[in-house]
């Protein structure tokens, strides 16, 4: 072993510049902040959608429309999909927690069946919701619906 040849342990050494450390590092001074101004202050922290002083864009677009607090907003899911799940996994029953499963819906979300597409297969349906026409289609291929 000679001095020549010694090397630090792996993992023992970083890359990241160090700055704050006096002007021979060359990152002394402002410390890469610049001169003045926001940025270069401690505890600095950018306000969301802050525009430099400029009129921000939710405050220059009018407001409009209504949105009730007590709405029910339901996640959609066609008959077409149902139709993939039957015919994929060989189900005669889809619930709520078969379509948390496979990803049709999150456990949060309330599910409403809709009349897109076509369903072939006999299938016991549960949901929070379903469409006229959604009910129309899983009746007339023998299927049930339930609602939670």
């Amino acid at each position: 072993m000679k001095l020549h040849t010694l090397k630090p342990a792996e993992g023992s050494t970083k890359n990241r510049k160090r700055i704050g450390r006096g002007p021979g590092s060359g990152r002394g001074g402002t410390s890469t902040r610049g001169h003045k101004g926001a940025k270069s202050r401690s505890g600095y922290k950018r306000k969301l959608g802050f525009e430099g002083g400029q009129m921000p864009l939710q405050r220059r677009v009018p407001k409009f429309g209504f949105k009730s607090l007590n709405r029910v907003e339901f996640k959609p899911v066609n008959l077409d999909t149902l139709q993939q799940l039957a015919t994929d996994y060989k189900l005669e029953t889809i619930d709520f927690d078969t379509m948390v499963v496979h990803g049709i819906a999150s456990k949060n979300d309330k599910v409403k069946v809709l009349g897109g597409g076509e369903l072939s297969s006999k299938v016991s349906v549960t949901a929070h919701s379903f469409s006229a026409s959604a009910v129309e289609s899983i009746e007339k291929a023998g299927g049930s619906v339930n609602r939670i």
